[in-house]
């Protein structure tokens, strides 16, 4: 029984690296480049990563159009991105579905399960290869998990977050890490768990200080 157990873990452990090494994007790095059509306003508009340069983004992946979980998050996204654009940052949504289907789902009431109007991108991945690149496509399933990336004015990745399908998530927490990795930018200070704006941070040089009379640090 043991030895079973042991070759599912080898499986899954093999099956996750193989999935990671997939994926283009790495923390602290450049971001996947990515181009395509998006619905904006209503209409069909090329958009590319580099659009955004100098901004902060929130981009972000949900499974498909027409669906239940998918437009808690997307339509929570477009009507505080007024909130993200007030620190420069801007949002796009992105799945697999293509832009007329984005478009006839915008032009659905919310109502009867659409959209409604949006005050955020909606990009198609047609090709699933933005997907791919971002390590979020389900090959078995034809869509993706709900994978946001927050990405920084040079087009570096700072942040991931990878849920399954069945839970959304949070425009707050997504705002929260927004401020918090701006503020450390500008700073040069690191930010505590559940850090807002406004709560103390750390200095690594109030810690120097703090903790210089330990000789462990080899400071007299």
């Amino acid at each position: 029984m043991d030895s079973v157990f042991h070759i599912y873990l080898f499986v899954v452990t093999l099956w996750t690296l193989l999935r990671c090494n997939k994926s283009h994007s790495s923390f602290s790095k450049p971001a996947p480049n990515w181009e395509g059509t998006a619905v904006i306003d209503g209409e069909f508009k090329e958009l590319k990563l580099s659009d955004y340069k100098g901004k902060y983004l929130v981009f972000f992946f949900y499974p498909l159009d027409f669906t239940f979980v998918c437009p808690t998050e997307i339509i929570a996204f477009s009507d505080r991105v007024h909130e993200f654009q007030a620190i420069n940052t801007e949002v796009v949504a992105c799945s697999v579905d293509s832009q007329f289907t984005h478009l006839a789902w915008i032009n659905t009431p919310r109502k009867q399960g659409g959209l409604g109007p949006m005050k955020i991108p909606l990009l198609s991945d047609l090709t699933h290869q933005i997907s791919k690149d971002y390590g979020v496509y389900l090959e078995d399933q034809g869509h993706t998990l709900r994978g946001l990336f927050i990405i920084d004015g040079k087009g570096i990745l700072r942040q991931i977050t990878m849920n399954d399908l069945p839970v959304g998530r949070s425009v707050d927490e997504t705002l929260r890490l927004v401020q918090a990795f701006q503020y450390t930018d500008k700073h040069g200070e690191v930010c505590p768990a559940g850090w807002k704006p406004g709560s103390d941070t750390v200095s690594f040089k109030r810690m120097f200080l703090k903790f210089k009379h330990f000789s462990f640090l080899g400071i007299n």
